[in-house]
């Protein structure tokens, strides 16, 4: 059986076992727990050749449709150990064909215009507020990276561990302007008003959130200080002091990351002060595809930008890089935590949601999780500026210390 003989070549230094449509077993790789081995059972027949040809889509697919079970482990557990073997390389030829290609049709064919970026920011964090009730921190709601000073500190602390490092890196003072592009539910706005006293502007394009927004301004007594807006980045005005996007860039799409930066140098107050903070992930590998499943299932649209990418299109708008932090060892740890307390009301998400999108948020958030682990996605920070005087000192002890 050809993928038997595949996953015998992925699975190099713990293996797994393997159970056709038919009930042959297959043993692939050296199996460390012979009794109760890590289990793929494939439940349909065709299978056998849609996961050899393109596993980056129908693995997590046909998951969530339960054609494929997990037995002594989770789904989890599996892609954990798929992808700690391995790392950053290519899964096969035939999924790499199959990616080139859709990496060029894409790029030729997908626009994130306007209306395009607020359809899909609709579909994803429309879906339901309960939904991320579940999963996200209580205190912030935060639905990007935390910062874990060590692994043990609970969401909530992790997630008030990066709010008060990104308000250390914008250098803060009463009365500073700040424009939050894709400001999600608020967290890091209020936070930056309750901290610094800094008036704040929060921008996105999911009804939803700006709702939510507006209510928790107005609970927190913070609606003095900030206000929100149904907005796309390029239509916003104004010239602020401060610029910061978490977890945005991701949504913008390589056509327009020269227009993203050109709007944030125009958008910057022309002064020896100005700061944009932009907080993304990113890939280590060079410009590839989305991953199948994530463009179809979860972030329509979504592409995770590379370094050279990003630099390229800084030094094009005429910004400088003042700074740049890589967090690694911090989004899994984030992913973790939100699945666990996605797990936690799993009930309650199979009577709103239904059994299948169940599994396709576990796999969502454990195929993520192991990609940060051990493949090719990490967190940069990236400063920028318009002025060499824009940076405070120079040390960055305004930030450490």
């Amino acid at each position: 059986m050809m993928l038997a003989r595949f996953l015998s070549k992925l699975f190099k230094t713990e293996g797994i076992v393997l159970v056709d449509s038919r009930g042959q077993k297959y043993i692939c790789g050296e199996i460390s727990n012979k009794e109760k081995p890590l289990t793929l059972k494939l439940l349909k027949k065709d299978l056998d050749w849609k996961l050899l040809l393109y596993p980056e889509l129908y693995l997590g697919e046909e998951y969530s449709k339960s054609n494929i079970e997990i037995e002594n482990g989770t789904i989890h557990d599996f892609l954990n150990l798929a992808l700690k073997n391995l790392g950053r390389g290519k899964i096969n030829i035939y999924s790499t064909i199959i990616n080139n290609f859709t990496y060029g049709f894409n790029f030729l064919t997908q626009y994130n215009l306007k209306n395009v970026s607020k359809r899909n920011a609709e579909m994803h964090y429309n879906r339901g507020e309960d939904l991320y009730d579940w999963m996200l921190d209580s205190e912030h709601r935060q639905y990007s990276c935390a910062l874990f000073k060590n692994p043990n500190e609970t969401l909530e602390q992790a997630q008030t561990n990066k709010l008060s490092h990104i308000v250390k890196k914008l250098n803060l003072k009463p009365g500073h302007r700040v424009l939050d592009i894709g400001c999600g539910w608020g967290g890091l706005s209020r936070y930056i008003a309750k901290e610094a006293g800094c008036e704040v502007l929060g921008i996105s394009l999911s009804s939803n959130q700006i709702d939510y927004c507006k209510k928790k301004a107005r609970e927190t007594k913070l609606d003095n200080l900030v206000n929100y807006e149904l907005c796309d980045y390029r239509e916003a005005k104004g010239k602020w002091d401060r610029i910061v996007n978490v977890g945005f860039f991701e949504h913008v799409s390589p056509k327009f990351y020269k227009t993203f930066f050109n709007k944030i140098n125009d958008l910057l107050k022309d002064n020896s002060d100005s700061i944009c903070l932009t907080h993304t992930i990113a890939s280590t590998n060079p410009p590839s595809p989305t991953n199948p499943f994530i463009n179809k299932y979860i972030f329509n649209g979504g592409k995770v930008p590379t370094a050279s990418q990003i630099t390229k299109a800084i030094e094009k708008s005429g910004l400088i890089i003042s700074g740049w932090e890589s967090l690694i060892d911090h989004y899994n740890l984030t992913l973790d935590q939100w699945r666990k307390r996605f797990l936690q009301n799993i009930n309650k998400a199979k009577k709103s949601y239904g059994n299948n999108f169940v599994r396709m948020w576990d796999f969502y958030l454990s195929s993520c999780s192991a990609a940060f682990k051990w493949s090719d996605l990490l967190v940069y920070q990236i400063e920028t500026v318009k002025d060499f005087k824009s940076v405070p000192a120079r040390t960055r002890d305004y930030i450490y210390n």
